[in-house]
């Protein structure tokens, strides 16, 4: 048999609603139901009777389900499929009676409530290897809503359009090490995300703001740098991490230490914003390289878009969209402050709008980050920034960057569809079967965007990044004085916030959007706040 891992669902589902979604060939969140699934399901993987609620509950969903759609596909070309009960022991036996175009699916058995993935195993002629899909692009693991149009082209039939799920294929050869890493690094990246990332941000805060509260002026000003390049070189420990694959305490400790090591050599051998530019500039760098060379550490490092959840599997998730737009748009102002403070304020908006775009390019495409998030996010930042920084030619630079943004997306969608990438752009967008389709997906995003908010962990933040944004616009004539030099670095932070609003507003995690953004705009500050005091500092004192 090829073997795999099969993903249960989106998030933590019962057992009846992994087998459900198998038999649609489509899934949504729970969320977007109108209810629970009922207790009385009926039907089954290879059977239409469905009972009235669950087709009811499907149809409250914003997308095209249809309970049983597998099995009415398969009967209106007379053909079937069946479901036995077995014990791994007895799958030999089955496997050595194929015949034909038989085809075998093995599914350990859905335990209900959780979002572990399931062992899976595919044998038939023509398999061979581990198992993979389009829908996944990883060797080994593959969806629920795969298996359907896996069925139906065994048989000659086209999936139908509400199947979202891709044919599962095996690739390569067997390789049940490799399979067995891979599900206990999915495994393991929920619960470290807080031992790794939260707690090293305390550690952080409290050692570094500490120094600051208690130390001199200049002390405190390094002490602020050091905390901001760490928060900014976090992503390439955790990037390091999925690569290294360490114990929790490893990886613990490779990221507290491991990033105020690399900022303070940074400080150590440039220093102002150049440090803030070269930091920003190598974390965009190494994730642009990771997901145009298609390795699978981005989407298996603790700030990926952890793929044990079933939502994306390659590519960016939100959590780096927002950050990496902050990191490309105030990142460029950086630079233009650190190492070309005298360009031409022309050239600065030229600069802002090629690293939005090409940073847009790798990250939304489909071939390679694969975030249709970061087609707008990025263009939007990177042309507010040109916009501030191009005086006199503000109309002239926002009328280019809207051209620019519409060609853009339009080119992404020509690329996707020209290399078959079927990414999400086009899954959702370009493939719609009309406005009402369009609809439902407007709908999606802003239902799970409305539902993002009321998460415990975004209760206790969102007070704090309010606080944080009242605070800075009442106080915005300070955040000029520290920017007064470096009018292209202003220009960025401008940039950065307007990409964390339009992501905030874009996208279905919209309050972890918000945070993440908020946290590296206020990082980007604290910089420039040491950056402006001590350039006061050796005025006052000259």
């Amino acid at each position: 048999m090829s073997p795999g891992l099969l993903s249960a669902g989106l998030g933590s589902v019962p057992a009846a609603q992994t087998y459900l979604d198998i038999s649609q060939g489509n899934r949504v969140f729970d969320s977007l139901y109108d209810g629970e699934l009922p207790a009385r399901v009926g039907g089954g993987i290879c059977g239409p009777g469905y009972s009235a609620a669950v087709v009811e509950r499907a149809e409250s969903a914003p997308a095209d389900i249809v309970p049983g759609l597998l099995a009415a596909t398969l009967r209106r070309v007379g053909e079937g499929c069946a479901v036995r009960s077995v014990e791994v022991q007895e799958l030999p036996a089955l496997v050595d009676g194929l015949r034909g175009d038989d085809l075998l699916i093995a599914i350990e058995r859905a335990p209900p409530g959780t979002n572990e993935a399931l062992a899976i195993g595919v044998a038939g002629d023509g398999f061979s290897g581990n198992l993979t899909s389009d829908s996944t692009r990883t060797d080994g693991y593959v969806l629920t809503t795969d298996i359907g149009p896996t069925v139906l082209e065994r048989v000659g039939v086209g999936a139908p359009s509400a199947m979202s799920g891709q044919a599962i294929r095996g690739e390569g050869t067997v390789d049940v090490a490799s399979i067995e890493a891979l599900g206990e690094r999915m495994a393991v990246i929920s619960e470290r995300r807080g031992p790794a990332i939260g707690v090293s941000l305390l550690v952080w805060l409290a050692v570094f703001g500490l120094a600051a509260l208690v130390g001199s002026g200049r002390v405190a000003r390094m002490a602020v740098r050091l905390l901001a390049l760490s928060v900014v070189y976090l992503p390439l420990l955790l990037l390091a991490g999925a690569a290294l694959e360490p114990s929790r305490e490893s990886e613990q400790l490779l990221v507290m230490f491991g990033a105020p090591l690399l900022a303070a050599l940074t400080l150590l051998v440039l220093g102002g914003y150049r440090a803030l530019a070269v930091a920003s500039g190598l974390v965009v760098f190494v994730y642009a390289l990771d997901v145009i060379v298609g390795s699978p550490l981005t989407s298996l490092s603790l700030l990926g878009p952890n793929p044990g959840l079933g939502v994306r599997f390659y590519g960016i998730g939100n959590e780096l969209e927002a950050l990496l737009a902050v990191l490309v748009v105030a990142g460029t102002g950086a630079a233009l402050a650190g190492f070309r403070p005298a360009l031409a304020s022309r050239r600065c908006a030229l600069a802002f709008a090629v690293t939005g775009l090409l940073a847009a390019l790798v990250f939304a495409s489909g071939r390679f980050g694969a975030d249709v998030g970061a087609a707008i996010v990025m263009p939007i930042g990177a042309a507010a920034a040109a916009y501030k920084v191009a005086t006199p030619w503000r109309h002239a630079a926002l009328a280019f960057m809207l051209t620019a943004f519409f060609a853009f997306v339009g080119f992404i969608a020509v690329i996707d569809l020209l290399t078959g990438a079927n990414a999400h752009l086009t899954r959702s967008v370009l493939d719609a079967g009309g406005l009402g389709d369009l609809a439902d997906v407007a709908q999606r995003r802003l239902q799970l965007s409305a539902h993002s908010f009321t998460r415990p962990i975004v209760l206790v933040f969102l007070p704090l990044v309010l606080g944080l944004v009242a605070l800075a616009a009442w106080r915005r004539d300070v955040l000029r004085s520290w920017l007064h030099d470096a009018p292209a670095l202003r220009a960025g932070l401008l940039g950065a916030l307007a990409s964390t609003v339009a992501g905030t507003l874009a996208n279905d995690s919209g309050a972890l959007v918000l945070e993440v953004g908020s946290a590296y705009l206020l990082v980007f500050a604290g910089f420039a706040w040491a950056e402006g005091t001590a350039r006061s500092s050796t005025l006052r004192s000259s």
